[in-house]
């Protein structure tokens, strides 16, 4: 026989990289398992779709995020006692752009391998943990249609290499695989108007230790801004984020509690001309269902290695 599902739900709530999560409280339902995704929604910032020439990069993303209140499936906020969510992640990621073109556009490959501090308390307890979460390796396609138009297109996967407990309240891992298709353009103007849109469509496997599957996800990363003095841009940024599909456990659907949330907030970027740039934002989140209602620093800095 078939068990129903439970609503002592586990919160995973990392807008990091790798996506934590906390467990076993008694609470509202919440999108995805514990409200979170495996892909952190609004890391990308200005020129995310555009590869550079071929060689060896690297990128070097750090977040801050903190949340002190779940939103349920009205937006309003659940009644959990003391939640608060902390979260910090140090991220490399190493890019390698082929000589190699497929379709007229470079063939790319890079993978990523977070460093993430989580601390979480609700109800009454807390946990904390430091740890590598999951890992995230992909291929891409780009095209330089012009010196300021350029687009991708990328399939990423996700596995389960971060640290999981079922039974415990802060987890560094999801304990599942993933795949992402994506989608992306940039407009890059270093005295002009200046866009980005990576649109990921987030295809989420089994939690075979608790036999949950989340829902399918809709991703956008954007951001947009004008070009200053030639070596800023200056402008907003954040995501947009849609859950698709219901999720199930134990075979049933968990109705009336698909995710969604969209983040802005002010951005700013710096080019060398040298070939390293850095960007810096900070994004809140707002509109919440069935997740975490808070707000992120981000930082990614973009460097040639050889």
């Amino acid at each position: 026989m078939k068990r129903k599902p439970t609503h002592r739900r586990r919160f995973t709530l990392g807008t990091i990289v790798a996506m934590c999560s906390a467990s076993c409280f008694t609470t509202p339902s919440m999108a995805t398992e514990g409200g979170g995704s495996i892909y952190p929604a609004g890391a990308e910032n200005y020129g995310c779709c555009a590869l550079p020439p071929p060689g060896l990069y690297g990128q070097f993303y750090a977040e801050q995020y903190n949340a002190t209140s779940l939103r349920d499936n009205d937006g309003n906020r659940s009644p959990v006692n003391g939640f608060q969510v902390k979260a910090s992640a140090i991220v490399p990621r190493l890019i390698w752009v082929t000589n190699a073109q497929i379709l007229g556009g470079s063939l790319a490959f890079h993978t990523i391998a977070p460093l993430i501090t989580l601390g979480v308390q609700a109800s009454g307890e807390s946990q904390r943990k430091t740890g590598v979460g999951d890992v995230d390796v992909g291929a891409a396609v780009g095209w330089h249609f012009s010196p300021q138009l350029h687009a991708l297109i990328a399939v990423d996967g996700f596995a389960p290499t971060g640290g999981y407990d079922k039974n415990d309240l802060a987890n560094i891992g999801r304990n599942y695989w993933a795949i992402q298709p994506i989608v992306g353009i940039s407009r890059i103007d270093p005295e002009g108007l200046n866009g980005d849109a990576k649109v990921m469509y987030t295809i989420n496997s089994i939690n075979k230790a608790t036999d949950y599957h989340s829902g399918q996800e809709l991703i956008v990363d954007y951001s947009l801004g004008y070009g200053l003095f030639k070596h800023w841009v200056v402008g907003v940024g954040g995501y947009w984020y849609v859950q698709t599909t219901d999720d199930r456990q134990y075979g049933a659907t968990i109705a009336n509690n698909r995710g969604r949330s969209f983040s802005i907030g002010p951005s700013i970027k710096y080019d060398s001309g040298k070939g390293w740039f850095a960007s810096l934002k900070y994004e809140t989140e707002t509109m919440v269902r069935n997740r975490a209602d808070g707000g992120a620093f981000w930082l990614k800095a973009t460097f040639p290695i050889h």
